[in-house]
């Protein structure tokens, strides 16, 4: 059993729309229930931008200091007491969603949505009410319970997933958030079916992860709409069939979609988070028989909705890290990737060191990257 305080590097948010400091840190050992991990390599994902630069906008506010990032995979360096499913060594991916395995909602096939810590990981910090990571005395605060952009995190047992020892961190840390979200909205929430045809909202790592979901569903039409054209030769990489770019029309994208399919299409994944596509999605579906999944995030925006348009037998449905639980689920989704049945490394147009984590930032904002992977230890699979 760790006791011992480990000192390694951190990229500190201090505020909201401020760059990250790289900080000496130091974390602390584990508590009961808790695992701590070396972190190899983290994605940087939209949503840690929109925490960082857009607090006000659409998101809840989190508390700084605060170290972001929560799509990532480690090594496990030491477990705390009462940990029994995870030893030094393990590969692993750390989790935002948990799954306790033992409440009404993890028994249920009818949903992922555990709440096991939920209440605390969303303002910062674990069971105990505190964070593991702190600097200079301060308390560092944890983002979702993860905080991937250190060199070493504390996590609660139930937001960790196992994984084969074999895989490579550097890939599959992509199916922390951003990848795992878009597949499972396709194939897992969605639903999509064989010959349908499907309009994918937003090719960014969540839309172009819904696209490959709409090509593994055998779907027979993939449309994918963005105001980046640049975007169009990936999202046709990995299955489009089709790609609009909203600015080239003079009417709304849904009345556009919906002349091209003869009255719309069968499926409509919203990847953005936005409440105006929101309802663009939902009224580019067919009528009688048209899902809307929505898997772009927001937290307190409403979505503007024609009632006309759900009676007319639409569906529109949400989606949480794509309908996986996430304990059980991604060591299956670790598994396709291992077997040439699920992509990862096309998303992947980046690589850089913690040290540069802030142009990793520059690069999503100006729509340059899909994934950029930081390496947290220099070599991804330093052990």
């Amino acid at each position: 059993m760790a006791t011992t305080v480990i000192r390694c590097k951190a990229a500190v948010a201090w505020g909201p729309r401020r760059p990250l400091s790289i900080e000496e840190v130091e974390v602390a050992p584990p508590r009961v229930h808790e695992v701590r991990i070396k972190v190899v390599a983290t994605g940087v994902c939209h949503t840690d931008m929109e925490y960082l630069y857009e607090t006000g906008k659409g998101m809840t506010f989190r508390p700084f200091p605060l170290v972001l990032g929560h799509e990532a995979a480690g090594i496990v360096e030491s477990v705390g007491p009462e940990v029994t499913l995870f030893s030094p060594g393990d590969k692993v991916i750390p989790l935002f969603l948990p799954y306790c395995g033992e409440c009404e909602r993890c028994r249920s096939a009818k949903t992922n949505l555990c709440r096991k810590n939920w209440a605390n990981t969303q303002v910062g910090v674990l069971a105990d009410g505190t964070s593991r990571i702190s600097c200079n005395g301060q308390q560092i605060y944890q983002f979702l319970g993860v905080s991937s952009f250190c060199q070493y995190t504390v996590v609660p047992d139930t937001s960790l997933a196992k994984i084969r020892s074999d895989a490579p961190l550097d890939k599959v840390c992509l199916l922390g958030c951003g990848v795992s979200t878009g597949y499972g909205a396709a194939i897992k929430t969605g639903k999509v079916e064989k010959d349908s045809s499907c309009a994918v909202f937003g090719l960014g790592a969540v839309g172009l992860a819904a696209v490959m979901g709409c090509k593994t569903a055998r779907a027979k039409r993939i449309i994918g709409v963005d105001i980046n054209p640049d975007k169009f030769e990936k999202a046709k990489q990995l299955g489009a069939t089709d790609c609009v770019n909203p600015k080239d029309y003079g009417k709304p994208i849904q009345e556009v979609l919906v002349e091209m399919t003869n009255g719309g299409v069968d499926y409509a994944l919203e990847c953005v988070g936005s409440p105006a596509i929101m309802r663009a999605a939902l009224e580019s579906t067919a009528e009688a028989w048209g899902t809307c999944v929505i898997a772009g995030w927001t937290e307190t925006e409403t979505m503007d909705v024609k009632v006309i348009k759900i009676l007319m037998g639409r569906t529109l449905m949400g989606t949480y890290f794509g309908g996986w639980k996430s304990v059980i689920d991604l060591p299956k989704l670790v598994d396709d990737y291992m077997n040439n049945k699920l992509k990862l490394d096309e998303f992947i147009t980046h690589n850089l060191l913690l040290d540069r984590i802030n142009v990793a930032f520059d690069l999503l904002k100006s729509g340059k990257s899909i994934r950029t992977v930081i390496s947290l230890q220099n070599s991804p699979e330093e052990d």
